[in-house]
């Protein structure tokens, strides 16, 4: 007896036509083109959570760079400071205290200062 797969073809083209929701066109309606973009936007996705990581850096650093010269100190001479003097705040937390608590940033940047 032959197999007719009917119900589950037709689940597994409404399965897939509900992850193209915010597609436009034929990618939406259409399941040859809504697949190939499917596999387009999860790539995008895997790809970008790694750049993701290498943008916010570039902020922080950014940002640290930015408060560290309103108070005569270069980004570079802040962070070889900071490794010399031991002091072990990551960049996320830095450009956060610049941000938020400019006192608690400029108290970093005076004991780095210190010789």
């Amino acid at each position: 007896m032959r197999v007719k797969r009917g119900v589950a073809a037709r689940a597994k083209h409404k399965k897939l036509l509900n992850q193209t929701k915010g597609m436009q066109h034929y990618r939406r309606r259409s399941y040859r083109l809504g697949k190939q973009g499917v596999i387009k936007a999860l790539s995008y996705s895997y790809r970008d959570r790694r750049n993701r990581k290498r943008d916010l850096r570039a902020l922080w650093i950014t940002r640290i760079n930015n408060a560290s010269r309103e108070l005569g100190m270069s980004y570079s001479q802040l962070i070889a400071g900071m490794k010399a003097k031991n002091i072990g705040v990551d960049r996320k937390i830095l450009a956060d205290l610049a941000v938020n608590n400019p006192e608690a940033f400029k108290k970093i940047v005076n004991t780095v200062k210190e010789k």
